[in-house]
């Protein structure tokens, strides 16, 4: 899609930001840790196992939901790997800084349940600590073809912030962009957090509680970070199409593809003003509303089928019509990045008097020794 500089757009691609490189053609570097955001139970875990042992990497799980830390550390010790679980919920009160964005959003009432980022987040703070160097985030429903493909990412840090495995699965898409690519339209996938290599340069930035994290996580001052591709990771099946999903989804997805609409035209965060977001919000109901149009049109599909990509595309729909406005964008923008500011602080402050090296102490530091079990 071409547009005029400056013109909103939601773009169906952001590639060119990336730098892509083939398998291959790069220098090889060792991971120091592998971080799961663990949801699912330990047999989710296998894969895991088979990459730490490879790669002889330590792996930092952070269990909520269906998975607890005990059961994973049993596995981790009968699958011979090195392993430090965590039951999150359980963390104290102080080893995450409050982020004014996700008080904006909770006073809009749509802040997201989901604990992704919070984990993200803590495995940054620990890797920081710890002086880990070269990290790998690994989602508990992706799978590596290539472990060596991790050596390649680890080498490519010596001149990128962060490098992200090529999804040759699932498309890690939202709801709407996932309709819109079923039927007919043709819709690109882009870095993801699921299987991110990221390194020292990184670990100044956050996961915001928000849709798209990933793509926030890696924007520096004046845009994206320098970030790579390369390799390839392997998302698990899901049916993306539910209103629930549709609803969590959906600002996240349109502040994110309001922002790098604007990085594929060279322009930077202070472009993104109440003004543009009022331009921005109605194309982006016209996607929405051109999704449900080749939807209705599309061959091919059952009927469950394009009732659920129906309901959920007009619960999103909704959600942004009724919820979502120019002001609070520019207001979330400017939220994130006060919290950037914070995020900074918090990590200058855990560091102060304390030196890198060693895990022990990142714990000791962060005041979570006591949850810590280990294989």
């Amino acid at each position: 899609m071409t547009t005029a500089v400056g013109a909103p757009a939601q773009h169906t691609t952001h590639r060119r930001l990336l730098a892509e490189v083939g398998a291959g053609r790069t220098p090889q570097a060792e991971l120091d840790a592998i971080v799961v955001p663990n949801g699912r139970d330990e047999h989710a875990l296998d894969h895991t196992w088979t990459i730490a042992r490879e790669l002889d990497a330590p792996v930092l799980l952070l269990c909520s939901q269906k998975a607890s830390a005990d059961r994973v550390v049993l596995a981790a010790k009968k699958a011979r790997v090195r392993a430090f679980a965590i039951d999150t919920d359980g963390l104290p009160p102080g080893v995450l800084p409050r982020f004014a964005a996700s008080r904006l959003l909770r006073e809009h009432k749509l802040l997201r349940g989901a604990d992704t980022s919070l984990k993200r987040n803590l495995g940054l703070l620990v890797a920081g600590l710890a002086g880990w160097q070269r990290v790998l985030f690994l989602d508990d429903d992706i799978t590596l073809p290539r472990p060596a493909d991790l050596r390649e990412a680890a080498g490519l840090l010596g001149d990128h912030a962060a490098v992200g495995l090529t999804n040759t699965g699932m498309p890690d898409n939202s709801v709407v962009c996932h309709a819109y690519r079923e039927s007919g339209g043709r819709q690109d996938t882009f870095v993801g957090g699921g299987a991110l290599v990221v390194g020292e340069r990184c670990f100044d930035s956050f996961f915001p509680d928000l849709y798209n994290e990933d793509w926030f996580f890696l924007l520096g001052d004046s845009g994206l970070r320098s970030t790579a591709l390369t390799g390839s990771a392997h998302q698990a099946e899901y049916d993306p199409y539910n209103q629930v999903r549709a609803e969590s989804e959906e600002l996240g997805d349109t502040l994110a593809e309001g922002v790098y609409g604007l990085l594929d035209q060279g322009l930077g965060l202070s472009a993104a003003t109440e003004s543009y977001w009022t331009r921005f919000l109605e194309v982006r109901r016209n996607f929405i509303r051109t999704a449900l149009l080749q939807v209705s049109e599309a061959a091919g599909l059952d009927f469950d089928r394009r009732d659920n990509m129906t309901e959920a595309l007009r619960t999103a729909l909704r959600r942004n019509e009724e919820m979502i406005t120019p002001k609070l964008c520019a207001d979330y923008l400017r939220a994130w990045q006060d919290d950037r500011e914070t995020w900074c602080e918090h990590v200058a402050n855990l560091h102060e008097g304390h030196v890198n090296g060693d895990v022990d102490t990142a714990f000791q530091v962060l005041g979570i020794a006591d949850l810590v079990l280990r294989s």
